[in-house]
């Protein structure tokens, strides 16, 4: 079961999220091309936007990317030779795509309130000139059941594992393009390195 493609695109509230792809391409260069850095506050638009338990899920994933992305791109500023042009580099997360379950939800319907998962993409660009660099995306989800048995907790961690995989795919493509994963598939990952 799948949503079609044009619903990612056109924002449309989905019931099914998932990531497209299950690695992000690489940036169109190594991000150590830009002498500055600056990110944007997470955006989340209509139809997500202004619904309690969305607006929850993201000031939670905002203080978990702020817990780890500005401290790297605080680093990468600071060391940058001063140029007399600096190059700088846009990054505007946005959540997507959302269906987060809240604590009061879960705590009422457990397993049947269902499972949440959510889909951030970075459009990371030059600032000046407007070219678009990349625009990863990172897919989450979390399971009823875990969910439930773990009182929420699988939910609120959905956002922790997205901010992680943002600052790695920044890190990760800092001297280098190397792309990096999306989310998606990763439970089948997981099954079949421990089989072997």
């Amino acid at each position: 079961m799948s949503a079609p493609l044009a619903a990612y695109a056109d924002g449309e509230l989905v019931e099914y999220v998932e990531a497209r792809n299950e690695m992000n391409p690489p940036p169109s260069l190594p991000l150590k091309r830009f002498d500055r850095f600056e990110i944007a506050p997470l955006g989340m638009d209509a139809p997500y936007a202004g619904q309690r338990g969305n607006e929850l899920a993201r000031e939670r994933l905002q203080a978990n990317l702020d817990l780890r992305v500005p401290p790297i791109l605080k680093a990468w500023n600071e060391s940058a030779a001063s140029a007399e042009a600096p190059r700088t580099l846009k990054i505007e997360p946005v959540v997507r795509h959302i269906r987060y379950i809240s604590g009061g939800k879960r705590l009422l319907g457990g397993v049947l309130a269902g499972g949440s998962a959510i889909l951030v993409t970075v459009k990371m660009t030059d600032a000046a000139s407007g070219e678009v660099i990349a625009e990863p995306e990172f897919y989450q989800h979390a399971n009823a059941w875990g969910a439930a048995y773990s009182f929420g907790g699988t939910d609120k961690a959905m956002n922790i594992r997205i901010s992680e995989m943002v600052a790695a795919y920044l890190t990760d493509n800092r001297d280098q393009a190397v792309g990096g994963r999306t989310g998606k598939n990763e439970k089948n990952r997981k099954d079949e390195r421990g089989k072997s």
